[in-house]
């Protein structure tokens, strides 16, 4: 059995999208295949008005420890050049570089701190 969540990431839709569609809670690998096979006419519709600029879902992965998670990425969210756990130190990170200046966004998927180096 796979979560509706998990729908909505193999079918990268978005939940609320799967939610207003009343796909189930769970739903067992056949039925999935199912639907993949015989796609309701709303998901032929979102698929073919996707345009590949941004994704749906995005696979969020800590540098230091490996963790990951999927998440929907904002509108907001920069080039990241590390990704975090909010436990770990920032000493945990390589250094920036010279004429760098690092910044830390907070607030990322579940649990994440976004890094981003840019250049003085």
């Amino acid at each position: 059995m796979i979560t509706r969540r998990e729908v909505a990431l193999r079918l990268d839709i978005p939940l609320e999208m799967a939610r207003r569609h009343d796909l189930p809670n769970r739903m067992s690998d056949a039925e999935f295949d199912e639907l993949q096979a015989n796609p309701p006419a709303w998901l032929v519709q979102s698929l073919a008005n996707r345009t590949g600029k941004r994704p749906v879902w995005m696979q969020l992965t800590c540098t230091v420890c490996g963790f990951t998670e999927a998440a929907r990425p904002k509108k907001w969210w920069p080039a990241f050049t590390y990704l975090t756990c909010d436990w770990h130190d920032a000493d945990e990170l390589p250094a920036p570089a010279e004429g760098v200046f690092r910044s830390e966004i907070d607030g990322i998927g579940s649990r994440f701190v976004g890094i981003v180096d840019e250049k003085v």
